[in-house]
Protein backbone atom coordinates (compact mmCIF):
# COMPACT_ATOMS: atom_id res chain seq x y z
CA UNK A 1 0.00 0.00 0.00
CA UNK A 2 1.45 3.20 -0.93
CA UNK A 3 3.00 6.01 1.69
CA UNK A 4 2.82 9.53 1.03
CA UNK A 5 5.98 10.97 -0.67
CA UNK A 6 6.68 15.16 -0.35
CA UNK A 7 5.14 16.24 -3.91
CA UNK A 8 8.05 18.34 -4.01
CA UNK A 9 9.92 15.92 -3.96
CA UNK A 10 12.29 16.42 -7.06
CA UNK A 11 14.27 14.23 -9.93
CA UNK A 12 17.11 14.73 -11.28
CA UNK A 13 16.42 17.69 -14.40
CA UNK A 14 12.80 18.03 -13.09
CA UNK A 15 11.70 21.07 -10.91
CA UNK A 16 9.56 20.05 -7.51
CA UNK A 17 6.23 21.87 -9.47
CA UNK A 18 6.91 19.29 -12.39
CA UNK A 19 8.01 16.29 -10.03
CA UNK A 20 4.44 16.83 -8.30
CA UNK A 21 2.05 17.10 -11.06
CA UNK A 22 4.00 13.93 -12.95
CA UNK A 23 3.66 12.37 -9.83
CA UNK A 24 -0.33 12.79 -9.06
CA UNK A 25 -0.78 12.24 -12.71
CA UNK A 26 0.70 9.14 -12.23
CA UNK A 27 -0.70 7.77 -8.78
CA UNK A 28 -4.12 9.14 -9.07
CA UNK A 29 -6.53 7.26 -7.49
CA UNK A 30 -4.19 5.75 -5.00
CA UNK A 31 -4.59 4.49 -1.76
CA UNK A 32 -2.28 6.47 1.59
CA UNK A 33 -1.76 4.84 4.46
CA UNK A 34 -2.73 7.61 7.05
CA UNK A 35 -2.59 5.02 10.50
CA UNK A 36 1.42 5.39 10.60
CA UNK A 37 2.06 8.60 12.85
CA UNK A 38 5.45 9.00 10.83
CA UNK A 39 3.88 9.63 7.43
CA UNK A 40 0.61 11.10 8.77
CA UNK A 41 1.41 14.66 8.46
CA UNK A 42 2.47 14.51 5.04
CA UNK A 43 0.16 12.16 3.84
CA UNK A 44 -2.40 15.09 5.28
CA UNK A 45 -0.59 17.88 3.50
CA UNK A 46 -1.18 16.36 0.26
CA UNK A 47 -4.52 15.58 0.94
CA UNK A 48 -5.07 19.42 1.77
CA UNK A 49 -3.12 20.60 -1.53
CA UNK A 50 -4.88 17.82 -3.68
CA UNK A 51 -8.18 19.93 -2.12
CA UNK A 52 -7.12 22.97 -3.08
CA UNK A 53 -6.00 22.15 -6.07
CA UNK A 54 -10.12 21.41 -6.40
CA UNK A 55 -9.47 17.31 -6.57
CA UNK A 56 -11.64 14.88 -4.70
CA UNK A 57 -9.75 12.67 -1.69
CA UNK A 58 -11.81 10.30 0.00
CA UNK A 59 -11.35 10.19 3.70
CA UNK A 60 -12.54 8.41 7.03
CA UNK A 61 -15.01 9.61 9.03
CA UNK A 62 -16.53 8.32 12.59
CA UNK A 63 -19.39 7.27 10.26
CA UNK A 64 -18.22 5.87 6.99
CA UNK A 65 -15.73 6.36 4.87
CA UNK A 66 -16.73 10.02 2.28
CA UNK A 67 -15.58 11.30 -0.21
CA UNK A 68 -14.68 15.58 0.14
CA UNK A 69 -14.40 18.42 -2.49
CA UNK A 70 -13.21 22.18 -1.54
CA UNK A 71 -16.97 23.60 -0.36
CA UNK A 72 -15.75 26.52 -2.12
CA UNK A 73 -15.20 25.46 -5.23
CA UNK A 74 -17.88 24.93 -7.33
CA UNK A 75 -16.79 22.82 -10.14
CA UNK A 76 -14.71 20.47 -7.44
CA UNK A 77 -18.87 19.78 -5.70
CA UNK A 78 -19.75 18.82 -9.35
CA UNK A 79 -16.97 16.56 -10.00
CA UNK A 80 -17.83 15.08 -6.21
CA UNK A 81 -21.71 14.86 -7.32
CA UNK A 82 -20.59 13.11 -10.86
CA UNK A 83 -18.28 10.93 -9.30
CA UNK A 84 -21.30 9.77 -6.84
CA UNK A 85 -23.62 9.63 -9.87
CA UNK A 86 -25.90 12.59 -7.90
CA UNK A 87 -27.44 15.61 -9.35
CA UNK A 88 -27.27 18.84 -7.91
CA UNK A 89 -30.77 18.51 -6.17
CA UNK A 90 -29.40 16.39 -3.50
CA UNK A 91 -26.43 18.90 -1.99
CA UNK A 92 -23.59 17.14 0.09
CA UNK A 93 -23.34 18.28 3.80
CA UNK A 94 -20.66 20.51 4.75
CA UNK A 95 -17.53 19.16 7.39
CA UNK A 96 -16.40 21.72 9.85
CA UNK A 97 -13.13 21.28 12.48
CA UNK A 98 -14.57 23.10 14.80
CA UNK A 99 -18.03 24.43 16.49
CA UNK A 100 -16.30 27.78 15.64
CA UNK A 101 -16.86 27.66 12.16
CA UNK A 102 -20.86 27.38 12.99
CA UNK A 103 -21.19 31.36 12.45
CA UNK A 104 -19.30 31.55 9.37
CA UNK A 105 -21.09 29.55 7.26
CA UNK A 106 -24.75 29.80 9.02
CA UNK A 107 -26.90 33.22 9.79
CA UNK A 108 -29.14 34.07 12.41
CA UNK A 109 -28.43 30.67 14.06
CA UNK A 110 -31.54 29.50 17.32
CA UNK A 111 -29.72 29.63 20.85
CA UNK A 112 -31.17 25.85 20.66
CA UNK A 113 -29.43 24.71 17.30
CA UNK A 114 -26.49 26.42 19.01
CA UNK A 115 -27.15 23.97 22.35
CA UNK A 116 -27.23 21.21 19.69
CA UNK A 117 -23.97 21.42 18.39
CA UNK A 118 -22.47 22.47 21.86
CA UNK A 119 -23.87 18.81 23.12
CA UNK A 120 -23.33 16.60 20.49
CA UNK A 121 -20.73 17.95 18.05
CA UNK A 122 -18.18 16.43 17.40
CA UNK A 123 -20.59 13.22 16.31
CA UNK A 124 -23.08 11.90 14.29
CA UNK A 125 -25.60 15.23 14.37
CA UNK A 126 -26.22 17.15 10.78
CA UNK A 127 -28.11 19.86 11.75
CA UNK A 128 -29.63 22.06 8.33
CA UNK A 129 -29.52 25.87 8.62
CA UNK A 130 -29.58 29.24 7.29
CA UNK A 131 -26.31 29.38 5.09
CA UNK A 132 -24.49 33.05 5.42
CA UNK A 133 -25.67 35.07 1.98
CA UNK A 134 -22.68 36.19 1.41
CA UNK A 135 -21.01 33.23 0.57
CA UNK A 136 -19.80 32.56 -2.55
CA UNK A 137 -19.65 28.92 -2.76
CA UNK A 138 -22.30 26.31 -5.14
CA UNK A 139 -23.43 23.14 -3.41
CA UNK A 140 -26.45 22.57 -5.70
CA UNK A 141 -30.13 23.37 -4.70
CA UNK A 142 -29.62 24.27 -0.98
CA UNK A 143 -32.51 26.64 -1.03
CA UNK A 144 -30.48 29.01 0.97
CA UNK A 145 -29.34 26.11 3.58
CA UNK A 146 -26.27 24.55 4.50
CA UNK A 147 -25.90 21.10 6.38
CA UNK A 148 -23.13 21.32 8.77
CA UNK A 149 -21.59 18.69 10.77
CA UNK A 150 -17.63 17.93 12.81
CA UNK A 151 -17.45 14.85 12.60
CA UNK A 152 -15.91 12.66 15.61
CA UNK A 153 -12.50 11.21 13.49
CA UNK A 154 -9.45 12.21 14.88
CA UNK A 155 -8.04 12.57 11.02
CA UNK A 156 -10.79 14.02 9.43
CA UNK A 157 -10.57 16.42 12.13
CA UNK A 158 -6.80 16.99 11.56
CA UNK A 159 -7.32 17.06 7.71
CA UNK A 160 -10.74 19.83 8.04
CA UNK A 161 -7.82 21.84 10.44
CA UNK A 162 -5.73 22.20 7.32
CA UNK A 163 -8.22 22.84 4.78
CA UNK A 164 -11.29 24.34 5.90
CA UNK A 165 -14.76 23.47 5.42
CA UNK A 166 -15.48 20.20 2.88
CA UNK A 167 -18.03 18.92 1.05
CA UNK A 168 -18.42 15.54 1.97
CA UNK A 169 -21.18 12.50 0.98
CA UNK A 170 -20.57 8.94 1.35
CA UNK A 171 -17.78 7.34 -0.87
CA UNK A 172 -19.89 5.07 -2.74
CA UNK A 173 -21.88 5.25 -6.14
CA UNK A 174 -25.50 6.42 -5.50
CA UNK A 175 -27.38 3.14 -4.67
CA UNK A 176 -24.21 1.17 -3.70
CA UNK A 177 -23.46 0.27 0.07
CA UNK A 178 -21.56 3.03 1.62
CA UNK A 179 -17.52 2.18 1.65
CA UNK A 180 -16.44 0.96 5.35
CA UNK A 181 -13.08 0.65 3.62
CA UNK A 182 -10.74 3.00 1.72
CA UNK A 183 -10.28 -0.21 -1.27
CA UNK A 184 -14.10 -0.34 -1.45
CA UNK A 185 -14.38 3.05 -2.21
CA UNK A 186 -11.71 2.74 -4.62
CA UNK A 187 -13.51 0.00 -6.77
CA UNK A 188 -16.84 2.40 -6.82
CA UNK A 189 -15.04 5.67 -7.53
CA UNK A 190 -11.80 4.99 -9.28
CA UNK A 191 -10.23 7.39 -10.92
CA UNK A 192 -12.55 10.17 -9.95
CA UNK A 193 -10.89 10.28 -6.82
CA UNK A 194 -7.15 11.75 -6.56
CA UNK A 195 -6.23 10.36 -3.17
CA UNK A 196 -8.11 7.68 -1.29
CA UNK A 197 -6.77 8.56 2.56
CA UNK A 198 -6.70 4.84 4.28
CA UNK A 199 -7.25 5.11 8.33
CA UNK A 200 -8.11 1.61 8.78
CA UNK A 201 -11.85 0.12 8.83
CA UNK A 202 -14.41 2.82 9.22
CA UNK A 203 -16.68 1.94 12.47
CA UNK A 204 -19.64 2.17 10.14
CA UNK A 205 -23.18 1.17 11.58
CA UNK A 206 -25.86 4.16 11.80
CA UNK A 207 -25.62 7.56 9.50
CA UNK A 208 -25.72 10.73 11.54
CA UNK A 209 -29.25 12.67 12.72
CA UNK A 210 -30.30 15.45 10.97
CA UNK A 211 -32.38 18.07 11.80
CA UNK A 212 -33.51 20.92 10.22
CA UNK A 213 -33.41 23.97 12.24
CA UNK A 214 -34.75 26.40 9.57
CA UNK A 215 -38.29 25.41 10.46
CA UNK A 216 -40.02 25.61 14.00
CA UNK A 217 -40.42 23.70 15.45
CA UNK A 218 -37.23 22.06 15.01
CA UNK A 219 -37.75 19.05 12.95
CA UNK A 220 -35.32 15.64 11.98
CA UNK A 221 -35.74 14.41 8.91
CA UNK A 222 -33.48 11.66 9.03
CA UNK A 223 -33.12 9.26 12.32
CA UNK A 224 -29.27 7.78 12.56
CA UNK A 225 -27.35 7.57 15.54
CA UNK A 226 -28.09 9.81 17.72
CA UNK A 227 -31.85 8.81 18.97
CA UNK A 228 -34.91 11.34 19.37
CA UNK A 229 -35.31 11.11 22.88
CA UNK A 230 -31.18 12.02 23.46
CA UNK A 231 -31.90 15.05 21.55
CA UNK A 232 -35.31 16.04 23.11
CA UNK A 233 -33.37 16.66 26.14
CA UNK A 234 -31.68 19.25 24.53
CA UNK A 235 -34.62 20.55 22.79
CA UNK A 236 -37.53 19.11 24.37
CA UNK A 237 -40.21 20.45 21.56
CA UNK A 238 -38.44 18.16 18.78
CA UNK A 239 -40.16 16.97 15.85
CA UNK A 240 -39.86 14.18 13.47
CA UNK A 241 -40.90 13.62 9.99
CA UNK A 242 -43.12 10.18 9.99
CA UNK A 243 -40.42 7.62 10.01
CA UNK A 244 -37.87 10.19 10.92
CA UNK A 245 -37.67 8.84 14.54
CA UNK A 246 -38.07 5.34 13.40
Amino acid sequence: MPVCRRPGRQGKGRTSKEEGRRRMSEERGEIYDCTSENVRNLVLEEAARTLADGELVVMPTDTVYGVAADAFSPRAVQDLLAAKGRGREMPPPVLIARPAALDGLAADVHPQARALAEEFWPGALTLILTAQPSLDWDLGETHGTVALRMPDHPIALQLLERTGPLAVSSANRTGMPAALEAAAAQDMLGGAVAVYLDAGRAPGGEASTIVDTTVSPFRVVRQGALPLERLRQVVPDLAADEGGAG
